[in-house]
């Protein structure tokens, strides 16, 4: 029986997907990717702000014409959407055949065994186990799905922060840590089926181990995956900045595995915003962290993400992080308009701000962090950098990669001239000849010992 998978939101969400497929393809399913194909399609959804809800619906909404149409038999939704609106979901999309949540997808084979025994007009069907619980890491199980370099290592769920604009702690519930033990297997699995960069992942990294460990457990946890044979990048993902420590930090600096990168989600630069909105430092805190990052890593690339709009915010604030963002130079930024999440303390807030100028606001950050790019690009002229090749584009006869400073779907590109034919997966370095605001071109100088 053939299954169409689509997983939206998040890589942590993805790695989800990959677990429910691997287990899937173990019982026998087919995985396709037409719908035309399918007689079961599973929807992995997003909640995180309006418009990843928006494409949610419309995905399923889609995919539903599917089943009345076409020879879909199942239409399943799983993920935060689910787990969010789970009784809603009954009334408003009939045509969902079952709902599973977050810590469901280990059910999934189950949940489409139910499904196709029950009769049509049997009703939604749910899989919504605790929020309290870790599901299983299903390590043999998962089939990684972003090719042949790189890989997401989800090493939590949840999230203790409750900051006042997020539905994270409701709809995944508290911070909890996988076992190390488990993650060392993952990870040692994954690089034996050729993975070369693992990208650590969870709603925040940087307290992982504190629930089952009593203290930080991140640079304990770096300093074993360094250890493991085909691994050549690891790369952090949502690291809190407060959570930051001098022992991560020599981590990062001393262990040649770690790419000097690191994403640390501010969110705003001023006090009296970070206050109303849950964060735990303060615009001093922040820059000495930022300076002192680039005092002991002074090849390290930053990015981070800020919030336009916040109930409140007033144009001198604003004003004063278009200066913190001139500043801090931050070499890759991402900026979102506040979204107002309902059922968030920040929904109910005084002082929230039109739609207009929410994406007035982020226009101009995002100008000036252009410029900001461009200038950093720029200065990549002339080096000889390591690249990761993903793939080739056959129309323009070049080569398609990310360097250690770029992570895959955010960041920049490097489009690769090679008189040799590369392989996705190979390392080789190149020296930079061209950039734009967040690409760079070049030519390979010489495979290096990773490469195929």
């Amino acid at each position: 029986m053939n299954v169409l998978f689509i997983s939206l939101g998040c890589d942590k969400n993805l790695v989800d997907s990959e677990k429910m497929i691997g287990l899937l393809s173990e019982a026998g399913y087919r995985i396709v990717d037409k719908e035309s194909e399918a007689d079961i399609i599973i929807v992995n959804t997003c909640c995180f702000i309006h418009d990843a809800k928006e494409e949610s619906i419309e995905t399923i909404l889609e995919m539903a014409e599917w089943k009345r149409e076409g020879r879909c038999r199942a239409l399943i939704m799983a993920g935060c959407l689910g787990q969010r609106y789970h009784d809603e979901i009954a009334r408003e999309l009939p045509e969902v055949d079952a709902v599973v949540g977050v810590n469901g997808y280990p059910q999934i084979v189950s949940v489409i065994e139910e499904i196709l025994s029950k009769n049509e007009d049997a009703g939604t069907s749910y899989c919504l186990p605790s929020l309290e619980l870790l599901p299983d890491s299903l390590i043999d199980q998962r089939i990684a799905s972003t090719g042949v370099c790189s890989a997401y290592l989800k090493i939590a769920e949840g999230c203790n922060k409750n900051c006042t604009y997020c539905v994270i702690p409701s709809v995944r519930g508290q911070y909890r840590s996988f076992p190390m033990e488990d993650l060392l297997k993952e990870a040692d699995r994954l690089a034996q089926q050729g993975i070369k960069e693992l990208i650590l992942v969870a709603q925040e990294i940087t307290v992982y181990g504190i629930d089952l460990y009593g203290k930080k457990m991140l640079p304990e946890l770096l300093r074993k995956l360094c250890l493991i044979d085909g691994i050549v990048w690891i790369r952090l993902l949502y690291c809190y900045p407060e959570e930051i420590t001098d022992d991560l930090i020599q981590v990062i600096k001393q262990e040649d595995k770690i790419c000097h990168y690191l994403d640390i989600p501010v969110q705003h630069s001023e006090d009296t915003i970070l206050k109303k909105m849950g964060r735990r430092t303060t615009h001093d805190e922040l820059v000495s962290l930022i300076r002192k990052l680039r005092r002991e890593i002074p090849d390290i690339v930053l990015r981070t993400t800020l919030i336009t709009g916040f109930p409140g915010e007033t144009e001198q604030e604003f004003a004063r992080m278009k200066d913190f963002v001139r500043q801090m130079k931050f070499e890759r930024l991402g900026v979102f308009p506040y979204s107002a999440e309902e059922g968030t303390p920040a929904a109910r807030m005084d002082g929230q701000i039109d739609e207009e100028t929410k994406n007035e606001r982020l226009d101009c950050l995002m100008r000036i962090q252009q410029e900001i790019s461009a200038d950093f690009a720029a200065s990549r002229i002339g080096m000889q950098l390591p690249v990761l090749i993903e793939g080739y584009l056959y129309e323009e006869d070049i080569y398609i990669g990310r360097t250690a400073m770029d992570a895959p779907k955010v960041d920049g590109n490097v489009f690769v001239i090679a008189e040799e034919e590369l392989m996705s997966g190979d390392i080789v370095t190149v020296t930079i000849t061209g950039a734009n605001e967040y690409d760079l071109m070049g030519d390979v100088f010489y495979a290096d010992e990773f490469a195929e």
